[in-house]
Parts: C-alpha cells; sequence; structure tokens
C-alpha cells in the first residue's frame, strides 16, 4: 500500500482546490421553489458572459425552429423561450466543466472527463426517460469519477501505476486503487461530494456506483449504474470507456425494461452527447 488515505485528509485538500461552484448547491436549495431558482440562475446567467452567449444562441435556435424571424438579444426574453430546466441544466454544464477542468492536471488520462460527461449525459436523459429528477442525476453524472479526479491531482504517479497495473492484471481500477489507498475512487469522491454540501442521494450514488446492489434503495445508485454503463456501452467516453457489467438488480429497481422506447433513449443519449461534446472539450472562457 503506497499511501492510506483518510477522510480527513481529502477533505482538508479543499483549501488548496479551486472553490466548488456555490451555484450547483443554490439550485438543489431551490428546486422545489421554481420562481426562487428562476431569480438565482438569472443573476447568475447575468454576470457570465460565457453564459449569456450559451443562452441566447439556444434561444436563436429556438426561435428559428418555431419561424421566429428577428433575433433574441435579450437575456430575460431567452430565458423565458429556452425555460428553466434547460437554463439549470446549462449552468451546471457550464460551471462543472470550468470546475473539472481547474482540478485535472494538463495531459493526465485525458478521457477521464470525457467520460464523466458522458455518464452525465446518459444518467440525465436515463432520468428523463424514467420520471425521475434530473438535476441530481446530471450532477452525479458529472461527478461520479471525481474521485480520479482528486487522485490524479495529489497522488499522480501512485495513481497513474495503479491504472496501469489494473490494466496489466486485468482487474478493476477500484480494486488496484484499494490497494494502493485503501480506499477507491467511489469512496474519495462521496467524500468530497459529502464536504461540498450536495445531497446525500449524489453523495450515496457516487459511493456506490461500482457496487449499487448494495444500495438500491437509493433510486439514483440504480440510476448512476446504468448511465455509467450506458456511456461504456455506448462508445461515448472515448479511450476512457470500459464496458462494465450491468446489474439486473439495478433494472428492476428501476422498472427498466430493454424494449423497443429503449431506442428511443438512446437515440436521445447520442443526440445529447453530440449536442454537448463541444461544450466539455474545453473550459468555459474566462
Amino acid at each position: 500500500m503506497s499511501h492510506k488515505l483518510l477522510r480527513e485528509e481529502v477533505v482538508a485538500s479543499r483549501d488548496l482546490l479551486p472553490v466548488f461552484p456555490r451555484v450547483i448547491s443554490e439550485i438543489f436549495a431551490t428546486l422545489d421553489d421554481p420562481e426562487s431558482n428562476l431569480g438565482v440562475l438569472e443573476k447568475l446567467v447575468a454576470r457570465d458572459p460565457v453564459l449569456v452567449a450559451r443562452v441566447l444562441h439556444l434561444a436563436n435556435v429556438a426561435a428559428s425552429r418555431s419561424r421566429r424571424d428577428d433575433s433574441i438579444f435579450n437575456l430575460y426574453t431567452a430565458i423565458a423561450l429556452i425555460g428553466l430546466a434547460q437554463l439549470r441544466e446549462e449552468v451546471i454544464k457550464s460551471k462543472l466543466t470550468g470546475f473539472v477542468h481547474g482540478l485535472l492536471p494538463a495531459g493526465v488520462l485525458p478521457g477521464l472527463w470525457q467520460h464523466g460527461a458522458a455518464t452525465g449525459v446518459c444518467a440525465e436523459q436515463l432520468a428523463l426517460h424514467l420520471g425521475l429528477p434530473a438535476v441530481p442525476a446530471l450532477v452525479a453524472g458529472l461527478l461520479h469519477d471525481i474521485g480520479q479526479v482528486w487522485l490524479c491531482r495529489f497522488q499522480p504517479a501512485a495513481f497513474l501505476s495503479a491504472w496501469e497495473e489494473a490494466k496489466t492484471r486485468s482487474t478493476t481500477i477500484e480494486a488496484a486503487e484499494r490497494e494502493r489507498f485503501g480506499v477507491d475512487h467511489a469512496t474519495i469522491g462521496a467524500w468530497l461530494a459529502d464536504s461540498w454540501g450536495l445531497p446525500m442521494q449524489v453523495c450515496v450514488a457516487i459511493r456506490y456506483h461500482h457496487c449499487p446492489d448494495t444500495a438500491l434503495s437509493v433510486p439514483l445508485v440504480p440510476l448512476l449504474h446504468v448511465a455509467n454503463v450506458l456511456s461504456n456501452a455506448l462508445d461515448l467516453g472515448g479511450d476512457y470507456a470500459r464496458v462494465s457489467a450491468l446489474s439486473q438488480q439495478c433494472c428492476d429497481a428501476l422498472g427498466l425494461r430493454w424494449d423497443d422506447s429503449a431506442d428511443l433513449l438512446f437515440a436521445r443519449i447520442e443526440a445529447a452527447n453530440r449536442a454537448s461534446a463541444h461544450f466539455y472539450d474545453s473550459p468555459p472562457a474566462a
């Protein structure tokens, strides 16, 4: 074992990290209050030129589909047109993309964030398909491997050695991590998520995304597992993607059936991934 990691050490490292985007917690805190949520997001978007440009672009795309001739330059008109759900999605994607790019050392496992982004897309679309809340699914998907991002930053040599060892020995990366650090990236990610004040269901989903059958009572756990498998099976995460076994217990817990309706789910996932690919490739401009 290279160095046994403790929760206190991981949580204390927050002082050396970029500040976790406060708006993510604000979105969760106001999900049951649409008017308050809209006010928070309007103020945030207005202060962020990148988000303003993104929202205006989306609104004009939507307007062109409705055959509206005049262009939209007013932010509030744009927000009204694209709707609160899509506005939340754009804010979450923008803020977490910038945050994770600020954490991840350049050139270290470049596919790691692409896999996280693809899993976020799959989780959000799967939640919509099943009629479950989309915001927790999107955040959990984007951050499910944040523990590996932490290891890349604070234990890069040992982590890359564990990664190579996992490939050489045909074992799982989480098993190799436990041998070297005493814990795996799922546990580290859950510690971080909890320290950032994220909802318990998100923390639990991150913690159990490699062993979901032990925590099926939290719906986000089987959902994140299935989303992770889909991102791998559909080859959406680039070279990082690894097909893993799909838990039938998770599918049963979600009431998920792989019938004709799944074809529509796959189509929506692939369309959403294409639409988001360039957005996730690099951090938002300052």
